[in-house]
């Protein structure tokens, strides 16, 4: 074989590429690909330790070691930001979330008969893999999974489906069951006594209406920071804990000893609960613009749609440090009206390496410079990477 035949990356979808331009499904840096397609592995290739892997969407690259999945979350932020034309800043070792950290999940739950599957969705499918081991979840939500088999062979009817969300809060899980309801005396009875069983900290029920608390015997909360704030349903919770410490850690650094800051696509205050000085906070969903309020009044939390109605220059102006969080659509019209701004240091957290690279080339036009990047990768064998930069004008 020659040295054409080596792959040397992996790229945005988790195929190998080779040196020529060829592509290989499950291969890592350092295989070879063989003339008949097949792959040979090489020192990076390590056995997939899931039984479900590759079949389950969950994970699209157990065959990676740690380097070189490492590698492959770098080498997604750096492509985007090379797309735009951006020279590459200062890169932070990657933080990789250990296995087994995931505190919260969507799972998807089918009834086939007797059956009934509970799992992630198997890769480029609606079928649902049927999970009966996982190495990314917390234990405690894996635990759950064979008891909502048994519960839901009760509730759900034939052929039907439903999405199961877990998420671990301080008084344990919080369990929403979406697409299912529960009219008769024995489903309501069935509830309660799972809730009771397995001693959850919320089951609630969504059967198009929004969601509906069935058992919460004390107010569930989550620990961000020294607060411990309300939690509503459904919220948005960084994955891991690890990785939620480590984009704090980095998000500290970049804002310094900044004494007004401004923290935009707030949440729950993941950030502004993190911070010294006083923090003006701006959020669209109401429920987490009160959770924020209850768990910290001092801070001004602003119920405020930012894609609609972006702060304007002159209002950032007043802040010493910008925070950004955005969804993965980015905050593009917020950049456009920060590039202009005085505000002298931003940083910018996203879930996003494309819309990252777009909001940071606006930025970087309107003089600020990117100064450095910490990638961290909290969904543990995905292709999902996310990051903390530093901007400084």
């Amino acid at each position: 074989m020659s040295d054409a035949d080596l792959i040397v990356r992996v790229v945005a979808r988790g195929d190998g590429v080779t040196a020529d331009g060829r592509f290989a499904p499950f291969a890592a840096p350092g295989d070879r690909l063989r003339a008949d397609g097949s792959v040979e592995h090489g020192p990076h290739h390590p056995m997939p330790p899931c039984r479900h892997f590759p079949e389950c969407g969950g994970c699209q690259l157990q065959h990676l070691d740690d380097e070189s999945y490492a590698g492959f979350l770098r080498h997604r932020i750096e492509a985007a930001l090379q797309a735009q034309g951006l020279p590459l800043p200062e890169f932070a070792p990657v933080h990789l979330s250990p296995p087994m950290t995931r505190r919260r999940a969507s799972l998807g739950a089918q009834r086939i008969g007797r059956r009934v599957l509970i799992g992630f969705k198997q890769e480029r499918s609606h079928r649902i893999e049927d999970m009966h081991e996982c190495h990314v979840l917390r234990p405690e939500l894996f635990a759950l999974v064979s008891p909502l088999r048994e519960l839901l062979a009760k509730l759900l009817p034939d052929k039907r489906s439903a999405t199961i969300k877990l998420t671990l809060a301080e008084q344990g899980t919080d369990v929403l069951l979406e697409g299912l309801s529960a009219d008769s005396l024995a489903a309501a009875e069935a509830l309660t006594d799972f809730a009771q069983r397995y001693g959850l900290a919320r089951l609630s029920l969504d059967d198009g209406l929004g969601p509906q608390t069935r058992w919460e015997p004390q107010p569930v909360t989550i620990a961000l920071g020294s607060a411990s704030v309300p939690l509503p349903h459904d919220a948005f919770l960084q994955a891991t804990a690890d990785g939620e410490a480590a984009l704090i850690a980095a998000v500290r650094e970049s804002v310094g000893d900044a004494r007004i800051i401004a923290d935009l696509f707030a949440g729950l205050g993941t950030f502004a609960l993190n911070l010294s000085g006083k923090v003006y906070a701006a959020e669209a969903s109401r429920d987490a613009v009160l959770a924020l309020k209850a768990a910290r009044p001092a801070i001004f939390a602003d119920h405020r749609d930012l894609y609609r109605r972006p702060l304007a220059t002159a209002e950032l102006n007043r802040f010493e440090a910008i925070v950004l969080d955005p969804p993965r659509a980015g905050a593009e019209a917020q950049a456009q009206q920060l590039a202009g701004s005085s505000a002298p240091r931003i940083a910018y957290v996203s879930c996003n390496p494309a819309s990252f690279a777009r909001d940071a080339k606006l930025l970087d036009a309107g003089g600020y410079r990117l100064e450095r990047v910490v990638p961290v990768g909290q969904f543990r064998w995905s292709t999902h990477v996310e990051l903390a930069a530093a901007f400084r004008k």
